[in-house]
């Protein structure tokens, strides 16, 4: 299964404002690398943990129905399966009525009794899913854990910028507060 962005967060868990608070900056000067810094450390934290941290669209890609019915939704925290279709022989698109599905959105999985549904015609993607997932619209929506860690990973990135790998004892690691606050939300892959 793949997955690809339809329309990112419409915000960041955390604003310039109080980026710059965090790093006590007094000026403006920054606001832009500041901002650059949030959004790396959002995605950072993302791709970390295998959940959107504020509301965005994606379309998962599917080749077959999974024999045991269960879609599992990633990036997660599902919301809401908004769209799916199915591809036939001829390449041509098929509406699927969402109510077949049942989400469960503690575990962010899609169940379907795929013996109900159509087989896909074509071979590779035959299957689309269109998702929303995260937390919430706000910054207040995502828990505050993966919020602090959002925080130290900008200030750790804007106080260690410049700097380039010619061996691995001179790259400032990432601080191990960072990995521990983001272990309770890694999704597992089995």
């Amino acid at each position: 299964m793949s997955s690809l962005l339809l329309s990112g967060p419409a915000v960041e868990p955390l604003t310039v404002d109080e980026a710059r608070a965090y790093l006590r900056v007094e000026t403006n000067d920054e606001d832009a690398l500041i901002g650059a810094l949030i959004i790396g450390s959002r995605i950072h934290v993302e791709a970390q943990t295998g959940r959107a941290l504020i509301t965005q669209s994606w379309q998962l890609s599917l080749d077959a129905w999974p024999d045991n019915g269960r879609i599992g939704v990633v990036p997660a925290p599902l919301r809401t399966l908004d769209a799916a279709r199915i591809y036939d022989s001829d390449g041509d698109t098929h509406a699927l009525d969402t109510q077949a599905f049942v989400p469960d959105a503690g575990a962010s999985t899609l169940v379907v009794l795929p013996w109900l549904l159509p087989a896909p015609g074509r071979i590779a993607g035959g299957i689309e899913l269109d998702v929303t997932v995260g937390y919430g619209d706000a910054a207040t929506d995502v828990p505050e854990a993966l919020r602090q860690a959002v925080r130290l990973l900008v200030a750790h990135w804007y106080e260690n910028r410049g700097v380039v790998a010619t061996d691995t004892t001179r790259v400032a690691p990432l601080p191990s507060t960072i990995t521990a606050l983001l272990a309770p939300y890694r999704m597992l892959r089995l």
